[in-house]
């Protein structure tokens, strides 16, 4: 049973070229790729593939720009395999990225999302440390040495009070993507979202420590823009609201107390309070103030 790992485009040729490369170093070869071109304004993209030689790559360009969320609506629509990976077009797969995710699913054929290891690397490719990585993955990322499936107000609470998820690192069974649509106006937090909305379904998510996977972080990323502009805390904002709702609607009265405070959200918008003042950006910092302070529900 082949990987189906997608590839929705938008951004850097370069590293669009890195992404692919290290799916076809993949130390197992039952794997297909589909690249979905969003309309990016640039030859090369195109004229890269056609110089592959290779049936299981596959590259497909939309004839106008259609947003993220519809090119991962795309993305899904297009998947044919049992399990499918959304890759974002700027990270890398390590050697042994197939052969631990299709393991993991044979071992656990009923997990409806496979969190993988995962490694940070910068705009050059090196492994960097991060403060906000190293607490995501030591402090908030339930720890085990060993695949661990996670499930129901457990999960739901954990992932509310930190989302320690690398989305493009995710392998989801396919009939659990058609069945869970991607939300609208939700283009920063949509990884929580789909994934919350597969547990309060009922669904699993099954952490597999191995390493195998390298997620890129750089300042120019669409989730660090919206996050000095203020706008990425509005839509969280948002979110949580809803997430308290869905969750209350289920009784679990924790996984609501962790959407209403939303902790590490607010601790993140503190941390860019200096930069916001600093740049003059009055109002980044009062969106960020806002996010920050704004009143929490205990019950």
């Amino acid at each position: 049973m082949p990987l189906d790992i997608f590839v929705p485009f938008w951004g850097d040729p370069r590293m669009l070229r890195e992404t692919v490369h290290s799916v076809l170093a993949q130390d197992n070869a039952d794997w297909l790729l589909t690249v979905v071109d969003d309309a990016y304004p640039d030859e090369s993209v195109s004229e890269f593939f056609a110089t592959l030689d290779d049936p299981r790559v596959t590259y497909v360009r939309n004839a106008v720009n259609r947003g993220i969320t519809e090119n991962y609506r795309t993305c899904v629509q297009l998947a044919t395999q049992d399990l499918v990976v959304i890759l974002g077009c700027d990270d890398v797969l390590l050697p042994n990225y197939v052969d631990v995710v299709l393991a993991a699913h044979r071992a656990f054929p009923g997990a409806s999302v496979i969190q993988p290891g995962v490694q940070i690397i910068d705009e050059e490719g090196a492994v960097v440390v991060t403060l906000a990585d190293t607490i995501k993955q030591r402090v908030v990322m339930p720890s085990t040495s060993s695949p661990t499936l996670l499930s129901g107000e457990e999960l739901a609470v954990s992932l509310l009070r930190a989302d320690w998820l690398y989305w493009p690192s995710l392998a989801f069974r396919r009939d659990v993507l058609l069945a869970t649509p991607f939300r609208d106006g939700m283009p920063i937090i949509q990884d929580l979202a789909l994934v919350m909305d597969v547990v309060c379904a009922g669904g699993s998510l099954l952490l597999e420590p191995t390493l195998c996977f390298s997620y890129r972080r750089h300042s120019a990323s669409a989730s660090s823009a919206k996050a000095m502009d203020g706008s990425r805390f509005r839509g969280e904002r948002a979110y949580f609201d809803l997430a308290a709702e869905q969750v209350g609607a289920l009784g679990w009265r924790r996984a609501r107390r962790a959407a209403r405070w939303h902790i590490t959200s607010r601790l993140h918008a503190l941390t860019l309070l200096p930069r916001a003042v600093v740049s003059g950006r009055k109002g980044a910092t009062t969106v960020l103030l806002n996010h920050a302070f704004r009143s929490g529900t205990a019950a």
